[in-house]
């Protein structure tokens, strides 16, 4: 084995411009510690294991190192560095494991530490903190016997060694040998792969993609939903008219059929005294009806789909009875309307007009079914409206006038607030459920019937029939006002006054005239 020694080998200075650090006043302090091979083999020969040495109370870590060797003169010099604290000792401080024979060693460490293990609380040394065990199952770590050793100059770091005849010692000691003192290596970064990469990461992996917004739904669709149904429908009448035609058409071609369209032209003659042509008043009729019939579906379609009003109506002697502006406004187009009809049923009686429009035979069924042949087949009837309607058009004139529009307006009345909800009898004997089974109806019929005689005014012969409603100008003679644009100008003045008043029924226009009638709140 070899020995030696060297002095402390000096740094650079702590303050600048001073000297080299330590001073080379200073003793250097060398500290032997016995090679590890020495250290081993002596322990593995005396069947002792090392203790354990706890940090101390300024935070410094004392080295001690229990074995025995052959010889004292193995020693390794230990050099000291800079100290831990401010203020303290060169680090480490003067620890010296003596490196001796089996019997020296054994002195030694009985004079170091105790042959039994010792807890801080017995010297008054601080305890030590205990964590988490080293191993699955053990105990916290470190074991209940490590104490504060105290070091000092000149002093080595206690060295716990048992005797070779203490075995309680041993028993107790050496499960702590056998526990590491560092901690676990932290697991290294993955090897490379083996093969060639063929996955890589896609964009989603640093990249989350924004939730698309939902889609606005009018009713159970969406707009492009609607649209595509709007489509795939139209498509599919289309379809079911041309096929119809065609039907229609080899029907009609038959013997007992064109005998059936001589025999029913599509109309009948009138009563005697029946009279001729439309009124002016009748005109007039007939514009406010429209008028007032396309308000009343923009108001009842607005509450359907108004979920919270935002103005509010009541009546000046009843504050307490509010309702939304809108249903007032439906409510007072109503009225309105129902004034309109009255003074028309009226005008209707008092001038014969309603043999125009009321049935007078039987004849009136077989007629009606001989007209809708001809208009599916598009050989439309050709009569004179200024005299005579066809069968058809007199029983759809009958069934709105005197069916679809009383219906409209008890069905209405039922729902209204003008209902007496005090009479519970009456209430019960008209639910209010059964009125609106029947109101919503109504009102398609009245939609599919605008939209149809529209269109058959303007498919058959719109100068003429235009005339006749608007401008009450006619002739028994069909082609007599054939040509005639007067008709047409004050039906398109009708339509501009009919749009603004659509784009106007909102509450800020609606609120002034209401407060006329009422008290308007938001609330």
């Amino acid at each position: 084995m070899a020995t030696g020694g060297s002095s402390m080998r000096r740094g650079l200075p702590r303050i600048a411009g001073g000297e080299p650090w330590p001073p080379a006043a200073s003793a250097p302090a060398e500290v032997a510690v016995e090679a590890a091979p020495v250290a081993e083999s002596t322990v593995a020969e005396v069947g002792m294991a090392p203790s354990a040495v706890a940090p101390t109370n300024s935070g410094e870590q004392a080295t001690a190192v229990a074995a025995s060797a052959p010889s004292r003169g193995s020693e390794t010099v230990v050099r000291r560095g800079l100290p831990r604290v401010a203020g303290g000792e060169p680090w480490p401080t003067g620890v010296v494991a003596a490196a001796a024979d089996t019997e020296a060693a054994h002195a030694d460490a009985a004079a170091v530490s105790a042959p039994t293990p010792r807890s801080a609380a017995d010297d008054g040394a601080p305890s030590v903190r205990r964590g988490l065990p080293r191993v699955t199952g053990g105990n916290a770590w470190p074991p209940a016997d490590i104490v504060v050793a105290a070091s000092t100059p000149a002093a080595a770091a206690a060295v716990d060694a048992s005797a070779p005849g203490e075995e309680n010692a041993s028993a107790e000691v050496a499960p702590a040998a056998d526990r590491p003192l560092v901690p676990a290596v932290a697991e290294g970064p993955r090897a490379p792969l083996t093969v060639p990469q063929t996955a890589w990461a896609g964009r989603s992996a640093s990249r989350r993609p924004q939730p698309k917004p939902e889609l606005q739904r009018i009713g159970p669709f969406t707009r492009t939903q609607w649209a595509g149904t709007v489509i795939v429908g139209g498509i599919g009448l289309l379809f079911a008219a041309g096929m119809a035609v065609l039907a229609v058409r080899f029907l009609l071609s038959l013997d007992g059929m064109r005998e059936f369209l001589a025999t029913y032209p599509g109309e009948y003659h009138l009563p005697d005294g029946a009279p001729v042509g439309i009124p002016a008043w009748l005109g007039w009729q007939h514009f406010f009806n429209v008028f007032l019939m396309v308000l009343i579906i923009r108001s009842g379609l607005t509450i359907r789909r108004e979920k919270r009003p935002s103005v509010f109506w009541a009546p000046k002697n009843n504050p307490k009875g509010k309702t939304s502006l809108t249903i007032w406004f439906h409510q007072a187009l109503d009225i309105l309307w129902l004034v309109n009809g009255a003074v028309f049923i009226v005008l209707l009686f008092a001038s014969g007009q309603w043999m125009r429009i009321v049935p007078t035979s039987w004849e009136v069924f077989p007629n009606a079914l001989s007209a809708a042949l001809q208009y599916v087949s598009l050989d439309w009837p050709t009569e004179n409206g200024w005299v005579n309607y066809n069968a058809l058009q007199q029983l759809a004139y009958f069934s709105t006038v005197f069916i679809a529009a009383p219906l409209a307006a008890i069905t209405g009345f039922r729902m209204s607030g003008m209902w007496p909800k005090k009479n519970l009898k009456l209430s019960a004997a008209y639910p209010i459920e059964w009125a609106r089974k029947v109101h919503f109806p109504v009102m398609l019929f009245f939609v599919v019937f605008i939209i149809i005689h529209v269109v058959l005014v303007l498919a058959t012969g719109a100068l003429r029939n235009l005339n006749h409603m608007y401008a009450a100008q006619g002739s028994v003679d069909p082609t007599a006002y054939a040509d005639n644009w007067t008709g047409f100008w004050l039906f398109v003045v009708s339509l501009v006054v009919i749009a603004a008043a659509w784009v106007a029924a909102r509450p800020l226009v609606l609120a002034p005239i209401a407060r006329l009638f009422g008290t308007v709140s938001g609330r």
